[in-house]
């Protein structure tokens, strides 16, 4: 099993990037008041049958030829369900697919969030053709990062550019810093 949250978060949104998504949503939202640590990823990649999805979760399928388990989505399901949450995957072929993932925050067996920031932020670096929406919230407080946004300011520099990825590391960081103060989830 993974050992940080954000870590199934990069391997989904992997997926979705293999999945031809041009377009990925991440959220991530913190919450003390519902006890809950919740994560969505949502794509607008090619989609799954309702019979692929069952698939999915099935940690002897996978789509990858180099292998032959697919343990990712399987053990991000088994993470959030172990801790009193929740796992769903809702999707349409020709539309895309959502992963919702909702842990027990408190719970013992919750694995910690990990490092969040550093996850976006390779995502965005080693996918320059994807856009991300990225929104993080903590207890009310939330911040969002598009990468169309940014993408429109830069005119043609690539998001993976030296200058432009390191500006987004330090916009991620500072940004997650103000919503949740530093908190270690």
């Amino acid at each position: 099993m993974m050992t940080e949250i954000s870590l199934n978060v990069l391997d989904v949104a992997e997926n979705s990037t293999r999945a031809g998504a041009s377009l990925v949503t991440i959220e991530v939202n913190i919450s003390h008041p519902d006890d809950t640590l919740t994560v969505v990823i949502k794509d607008d990649g090619c989609g799954m049958t309702e019979e692929q999805v069952q698939r999915v979760i099935d940690p002897f399928f996978t789509t990858r030829t180099t292998r032959k388990v697919g343990l990712g989505v399987p053990f991000f399901k088994l993470a959030a369900e172990s801790t009193g949450g929740h796992f769903h995957i809702e999707s349409e072929p020709g539309v895309g697919t959502t992963v919702t993932a909702v842990f027990g925050l408190s719970h013992i067996d919750r694995m910690p969030l990990g490092d969040i920031t550093s996850t976006i932020h390779n995502l965005i670096v080693y996918h320059p053709d994807t856009d991300f929406i990225y929104i993080y919230r903590y207890d009310g407080a939330e911040f969002t990062l598009d990468t169309r946004e940014m993408r429109e300011i830069l005119g043609g520099i690539p998001l993976n550019a030296p200058e432009v990825a390191g500006y987004i590391l330090e916009y991620l960081t500072e940004n997650k810093q103000e919503t949740d103060h530093g908190a270690v989830i």
